[in-house]
């Protein structure tokens, strides 16, 4: 049995972070050949539930690289690796000494918190108003988190310098991993993501393989989050936009995502 798993940003999904019909017409294809397919991404499940809604992903959903896991067919959530209150502390405290908003991500009873301090500059406040007032999250101070709160990962978004020492100084503490990249608001700015350093892709991915028995692996990522699953993985691709670190380590480079390149190399892959 063939398990594959699909990063979303700068993978399954084109550069204006949609699905495309063509993409969307080979995971129909693959369903009526009855071969597996999920998501695995870093995205929450608040920002991804949009994109896939209907688009045939049945099996168990891998979030926040591996902290959250949603089953459709249960309608369960579940979670591993959460951020403890000491762990949470420390990234607070580092972004707000650099005068970034910390956005932390909470889950509870699947509805989706974030809790954040006062935006500080244009490029937050308008994260909070183009985007998460137009969401289903709800929106709270910081000082309205909670001790018992399940926290899974605290986001940020700003000016390079500051994300970039930022990034440095986080993935220096035991307990913790920081991932970053451009922003599609302009190459002055970057995003982080914080999570616990236990949790990732590849362990999610593996739990799955065996719940479901599968026997080949196949994953597609673009990315440094990828690199778990990539170690994984039977079978492991890369589009041709990936880091040049994916794509040394990955079993073959394929076509851009911009261009449909993972739904072109399965039609390929599986005679579609």
């Amino acid at each position: 049995m063939h398990l594959i798993c699909f990063d979303l940003d700068g993978t399954l999904l084109n550069n204006e972070s949609e699905i495309t019909p063509f993409t969307r017409e080979t995971l129909g294809l693959l369903s009526e050949k009855d071969i597996a397919f999920t998501v695995a991404t870093g995205r929450t499940m608040l920002s991804a539930h949009r994109i896939i809604e209907g688009h045939n992903f049945v099996l168990p959903h891998i979030y926040n690289n591996g902290v959250t896991i949603w089953n459709p067919k249960e309608q369960q959530l579940s979670f591993d690796n959460l951020l403890s209150n000491t762990e949470i502390t420390a990234v607070l405290k580092v972004a707000l000494a650099h005068g970034i908003t910390p956005f932390v991500n909470a889950m509870e009873d699947r509805d989706h918190y974030i809790f954040h301090a006062e935006t500080q500059h244009n490029i937050e406040k308008e994260l909070v108003e183009k985007y998460f007032k137009r969401t289903k999250a709800k929106l709270l101070p910081l000082e309205a988190l909670s001790a018992n709160s399940h926290v899974t990962n605290i986001s940020m978004i700003g000016d390079s310098e500051p994300i970039t020492e930022m990034w440095q100084a986080l993935n220096q503490h035991p307990n913790l991993i920081a991932y970053s990249g451009p922003a599609i608001e302009g190459k002055n700015f970057r995003w982080m993501d914080v999570h616990h350093c236990l949790a990732n892709k590849g362990s999610a991915v593996m739990n799955l393989k065996q719940q479901l028995g599968a026997s080949n692996v196949i994953c597609f990522g673009d990315s440094d989050n990828d690199l778990s699953m990539f170690a994984q993985a039977d079978e492991s691709y890369a589009p041709q936009n990936a880091k040049e670190e994916i794509k040394k380590v990955a079993s073959a480079v394929i076509g851009h995502n911009h261009k449909d390149g993972i739904a072109h190399f399965l039609r390929e892959r599986f005679s579609l």
